[in-house]
């Protein structure tokens, strides 16, 4: 005869909620110990992987925004975070492997319990964008983490970029965001947090717009109508030129050069 714990563990295996095929909720210990009945409200992990959604599935904000404390989109194709603010208690939230760039992530509601977002190998950009609306709508955040984005100059990524680089941009991050205890795939050290507030604000990347790269030399869409030949061109058989031979043949003998040297020096 099994036991009233095992029953309820046996009917959450046997009795999907909606969206199951969709993603899992685990419900998490209490600190007693115990694990929260279903139904409960306490602490829930959603998982929603895979799907290739482009927004937030209105059925997964419904039914559990007002419960999830970590929210896991990774490897959709997410271009918008509409629906993300009826995530009242969300704590921890990662966005690996979509489409959200720096348009998208304007659109990071106030959450004032998240602690930790990830969203390595976007296409955040401008990371002074992001980090503006991060430091204003999520206060208190200590986890960040943009690998593999234009914004994040790892060299470990192939960018072509050097430790310096990426150092110049850990500052200018923690001049934006100073209570962060943890970027990309680092502890924020004391060291950092100090040069930080001495040279943060100048640490800026200055990247050139999509149209200045276009346009420039050596690009692939170089616009420009330069030519070194005249603007008009003389049709054949009317130019003033002339051809002969001449008969002068130069010897060399008034060279300013022979001024110098004499002919037995020769």
């Amino acid at each position: 005869m099994s036991s009233p714990a095992e029953s309820s563990k046996k009917g959450e295996s046997s009795g999907p909620t909606e969206l199951t095929d969709k993603f899992y909720k685990k419900e998490e210990p209490d600190s007693s110990g115990h694990t929260a009945l279903q139904g409960d409200t306490r602490a829930i992990y959603i998982s929603y992987l895979g799907e290739d959604v482009e927004e937030i599935p209105a059925s997964l904000c419904r039914e559990h925004g007002s419960t999830a404390k970590r929210l896991d989109l990774s490897y959709n194709r997410l271009r918008s975070l509409r629906g993300l603010s009826s995530f009242v208690c969300l704590e921890e939230l990662v966005l690996d492997n979509n489409n959200l760039n720096d348009t998208a992530l304007l659109e990071i509601p106030h959450m004032p319990k998240l602690r930790t977002i990830t969203l390595n190998k976007n296409k955040v950009i401008d990371a002074a964008q992001l980090l503006d609306t991060v430091s204003r709508e999520c206060p208190k955040l200590r986890y960040l983490s943009l690998l593999g984005n234009i914004a994040c100059p790892n060299e470990l990524l192939g960018s072509g970029h050097d430790d310096e680089d990426y150092q110049r941009y850990r500052y200018f991050v923690l001049h934006k965001l100073p209570s962060l205890t943890f970027l990309d795939s680092r502890v924020v050290t004391e060291t950092e947090r100090k040069e930080a507030r001495r040279v943060g604000k100048f640490m800026k990347i200055v990247r050139p717009s999509d149209e200045e790269v276009a346009t420039h030399v050596g690009g692939a869409a170089v616009s420009s109508q330069y030519t070194p030949l005249p603007e008009s061109t003389v049709g054949a058989g009317e130019h003033m030129g002339t051809f002969g031979q001449c008969k002068y043949v130069y010897y060399g003998k008034h060279s300013e050069g022979n001024r110098f040297i004499r002919n037995h020096e020769l």
